[in-house]
């Protein structure tokens, strides 16, 4: 036998940018940010402290480009110079569906 009825749910209807406060609704409605977290463990400075930053594409960019900048900095004297590629954190490229890492 089905019982039906009517259900409430919560669900996110949007994601605003922890940075910029913009949408990060694409054109085609779905929800496009990346996420930056921190689960700080026994022994630093910050121990028991969580963080979650949600960050639309140009903030996200921009992070990834203040990064690169910090590490040539940090290495511009070193020996071990950091390399500038344009894939600093990059682990996929063309995977649309999620799936590269399956192969």
């Amino acid at each position: 036998m089905k019982i039906t009825g009517k259900v409430e749910i919560e669900t996110i209807i949007d994601v605003l940018c922890d940075a910029c406060s913009s949408s990060t609704r694409s054109e085609n409605g779905g929800l496009q940010y990346a996420s930056l977290q921190a689960h700080w463990g026994y022994g630093t400075k910050h121990d028991g402290e969580r963080y979650e930053l949600q960050l639309c594409e140009d903030c996200f960019f921009k992070t990834i480009a203040y990064l690169k900048q910090e590490r040539r900095t940090e290495n511009f004297f070193s020996d071990k110079a950091a390399d500038a590629a344009d894939d600093f954190g990059l682990v996929a490229r063309n995977d649309f569906f999620g799936d590269e890492g399956s192969r």
